[in-house]
């Protein structure tokens, strides 16, 4: 997930989150404000009816109760609330939004209401289809009929629906305009995070494309945070750039240097070799020494090489890979006891430096006969836009563990058997500069007991053209 996306979901993430909670609490808000209101017109209308309750029950007679509320005066024939649930008291008066109903609490309720004077509830009367929800508020009050003064309860409701009709309302308007407000967000969140990572982006193209030296970056002319990046980043690369010419220039000098010192080493031990009598440990001291400058005049030569794989001059040409495969048998097949095998469509056609492709396959020809191989396979595969060559063996065969680190420099599988092959280390990892300088890639297989396979790819080409 690219960081564009990522912050594009975070800040869509956190509107949501915000709209949300903004959301529940605005919806609380309303709500306590719809029945905060009707609580009060509940209230009113009770404080109504007791007023004429005050004057004698003859004037609530007359009066009658409000129409517009669900409003009921009973008489409490004694003060028993599971009597009170099963049947209510002695109706005295009922609203005509009452009609043949009645207003009966439950058990609870009037336990609440005979002990504490008063309560709150919700009450729902029967009709056709769901029941109407009603807020009701009961209190105590006391009617005069006749002289005589009995005790009962007055309960004043009104319908829910309009309020949670008014409340659906307002959710549904509010999540289609919070929907809305996040979509727009969204877009253009991406479109601000999409300007701000735009210099990044700009920084990143322009370090892709450099080469494999170090190379300053175009600092941009804005004082911001990305020019502050470029050139910290040019700083660093300038660093890299000493850094990488100094151990160019150590390993080329060194390389020259010892040089010198070697083939002095070698003219001599070949002299004495040649020229004087030795004893049989002279002779085998000398050997010794022979074969460890000739080693070590091989691994100046690969120093002296990878010091240069970054300025190596490739000059690629179409070349026949056949060609390529059988150049290279005919070198090792004087020397080689073995089998070379060479297998290679007649038409495929590489592009790359005839030379160093040759020291490439002379490489892994010359590993495979170390590793004590018996017959050789030089293989090539059409695939199209690339070519695949493939350098098999029956050898002893590598350890799996130590295929990801085979092409890194100065690596061996096994040192002791290595040094004595003559061995440096060095030939994978200058194989794998060349082929990278081509294009391609490399990669290995092994099996201990069964030999290896060392392939590597690089891109097709057409044949020559034809000389005039």
């Amino acid at each position: 997930m690219t960081l564009r996306t990522r912050i594009t979901l975070l800040t869509a993430g956190l509107l949501f989150v915000t709209l949300l909670l903004l959301g529940f609490a605005l919806e609380g808000l309303l709500r306590s404000f719809l029945y905060r209101n009707l609580r009060g017109e509940l209230l009113e209308a009770s404080n109504q009816v007791v007023r004429l309750l005050n004057l004698g029950g003859q004037a609530l007679l007359e009066a009658g109760l409000p129409p517009s509320l669900y409003a009921e005066v009973q008489l409490l024939p004694e003060e028993n609330p599971s009597l009170l649930a099963r049947e209510g008291g002695i109706s005295l008066q009922r609203s005509p939004a009452l009609g043949s109903q009645r207003l009966v609490l439950k058990e609870p309720d009037y336990r609440t209401l005979l002990q504490a004077g008063e309560v709150w509830t919700e009450v729902g009367l029967p009709r056709e289809g769901r029941p109407l929800s009603l807020l009701v508020y009961g209190r105590k009050v006391e009617v005069s009929l006749g002289g005589t003064v009995w005790k009962g309860i007055l309960l004043v409701g009104k319908p829910t629906e309009d309020l949670e009709a008014t409340l659906a309302q307002f959710a549904r308007i509010y999540a289609g305009t919070a929907l809305l407000v996040l979509f727009l967000a969204l877009l253009l969140a991406r479109r601000l995070v999409a300007r701000a990572l735009e210099p990044l982006e700009w920084v990143a193209r322009k370090a892709e494309a450099m080469s494999a030296r170090p190379e300053p970056l175009p600092e941009p002319e804005t004082e911001d945070e990305v020019a502050a990046l470029v050139k910290a980043l040019n700083g660093m690369l300038s660093r890299l750039q000493e850094a990488f010419e100094a151990q160019t220039r150590f390993l080329q000098d060194a390389s020259h240097e010892l040089r010198t010192p070697l083939t002095a080493i070698l003219g001599h031990v070949g002299y004495l070799l040649r020229r004087t009598p030795l004893t049989e440990a002279q002779r085998e001291s000398l050997e010794v020494v022979k074969r460890e400058a000739e080693r070590m005049g091989k691994l100046v030569s690969d120093l002296l090489d990878l010091s240069q794989s970054g300025t190596w001059r490739i000059e690629p040409v179409p070349l026949r890979v056949l060609d390529l495969l059988e150049e290279v048998k005919e070198e090792f097949a004087k020397s080689f006891e073995g089998e070379i095998r060479v297998e290679a469509p007649e038409g495929l056609y590489v592009r790359g430096d005839p030379d160093r492709l040759h020291q490439v396959l002379a490489n892994l020809v010359s590993n495979a006969l170390k590793a004590g191989a018996r017959r050789v396979w030089l293989r090539a595969f059409d695939l199209g836009d690339k070519a695949v060559v493939r350098v098999e063996d029956d050898g002893e065969g590598i350890p799996e563990e130590h295929l990801p680190h085979l092409f890194e420099r100065f690596y061996r599988v096994d040192k002791a058997r290595d040094r004595e092959r003559g061995g440096s280390g060095l030939g994978l990892a200058i194989a794998k500069a060349i082929l990278e300088a081509h294009g391609g890639e490399i990669w290995a297989e092994s099996e201990v007991g069964k030999g290896s396979a060392f392939s590597f790819s690089l891109p097709a080409s057409g044949p020559p053209p034809p000389p005039r």
